[in-house]
Parts: C-alpha cells; sequence; structure tokens
C-alpha cells in the first residue's frame, strides 16, 4: 500500500533518530502587501504514534493544499504538536529591515522560543546564522519534512486570516480574496486607489509606478 503524503513527511523526520523535532517556516514572503508570519512547531516523535499521529496523516506543504483542509490540518497539527511559536513581521519592519533580514530574525526567534529544546532544527530553505539554535536547512523543506510542513500550515492559515480581517479596514484592495499577493485584480486597485498602509513599499512593484 502507498504511503499518504503525512506519512512520507513523517517518516524523514523519524530517519534522524531524535525525539524532538522542530520545524521552521513562513508565510507571506513574495506578498505584495501585509505582514510576514513565521511559525515554528515543535513534534514529539516519542509521543506521535499509532492513534496520536492519526490527524497528521494528511499533512503536506501549505502550498499544495485547498483553503478547507488547510483549516483541518491547522487544528491537527495545533492538537499533535509539543509547542508552537509564532512571529507577526509588520509591514514597517519589512520596509525599514529589508524582507530577507526581518524573515531570518523571526524564523531564529520562533526556534529559540520552542521548549523543550529540540534534537534537531528544521527551517526551509534558509540558513539562520550562528546566533540561532543548531539548525539544518532544507531545500524544499515543506514538501519533505513533517516538522516544517506543519510549520508552513499554521503560518500559511494564520496568515490568511489576519489578512481577511484586514480586507474589512481596506475593503477597496480585495485582500480577503488574494491575501496581499499581486493579482491582476489587486494590481488595478493599487494603480487605481494608491497603496495603503499594508503595502510594502520597498517591492518594487509595477503597480505602485502607476499609482
Amino acid at each position: 500500500m502507498a504511503r499518504s503524503c503525512g506519512q512520507r513527511l513523517l517518516s524523514f523526520d523519524r530517519r534522524l533518530g531524535v525525539r524532538f523535532v522542530a520545524g521552521a517556516d513562513e508565510a507571506g514572503r513574495g506578498s505584495l502587501a501585509g505582514p510576514l508570519v513565521v511559525a515554528g512547531v515543535l513534534l514529539d516523535y516519542e509521543l506521535l504514534r499509532g492513534s496520536r499521529v492519526r490527524p497528521l496523516s494528511t499533512l503536506n506543504d501549505s502550498k499544495q493544499v485547498l483553503h478547507e483542509e488547510r483549516e483541518a490540518l491547522f487544528h491537527a497539527v495545533i492538537g499533535c504538536a509539543t509547542k508552537v511559536s509564532v512571529r507577526i513581521v509588520p509591514v514597517r519592519e519589512i520596509d525599514s529591515f529589508g524582507l530577507h533580514r526581518s524573515n531570518l530574525a523571526a524564523l531564529r526567534a520562533v526556534l529559540s522560543d520552542l521548549n523543550p529544546p529540540a534534537d534537531a532544527c528544521l527551517v526551509d530553505g534558509f540558513r539562520l546564522g550562528n546566533t540561532a539554535p543548531p539548525h539544518s536547512a532544507v531545500v524544499d523543506g515543506d514538501a519533505r519534512s513533517a516538522a516544517i510542513a506543519a510549520a508552513s500550515i499554521v503560518a500559511k492559515v494564520l496568515r490568511d486570516r489576519v489578512m481577511r480581517r484586514l480586507d474589512a479596514l481596506f475593503p477597496r484592495y480585495g485582500f480577503r480574496s488574494h491575501v496581499g499577493y499581486i493579482t491582476p485584480a489587486h494590481s488595478r486597485a493599487v494603480r487605481m486607489y494608491g497603496p495603503c498602509e499594508l503595502h510594502r513599499r520597498s517591492f518594487d512593484a509595477a503597480c505602485y509606478e502607476a499609482a
């Protein structure tokens, strides 16, 4: 019988041969508007067995999962994780310090917040420098590691919720539908109304030029 995606991701972590595995990932890195949301998830593989791990059987990279399934997986991750840590990086910080620097700082912070300390820390794609807990950068980690995929689900669901709430404050831009990413409708709105305080002015976007 073929293994589920979740089983494959869990097996990747189990092959590390340790009890506590932490994963960290972000949502909103490529967005034109809104915050960056970074999550860290700590999984205890001594406890995640049998019925306790079953809710994670459909775990996958958040980009590969539909909205309704992401919401269900979010609750599964919260129920199965030993600890979850989240950082919301506001637009003003992204514009002041740069996206990459802000992202790395938030990834370091969420891993440092996890307690008990992980035996292995996995990050989706990035090395975080010597001030971070010992960690490994995993290329395409959200499609390979359960801990990273779990973090990607948490970050994506929470960021989408934030953007849907902000839509009520800035209804002209359609944040509820595109959650801040560049779409034709979003670009038209920026050209028509100009950028709002949620837009990352440090980004080089064609729609800013015509605003």
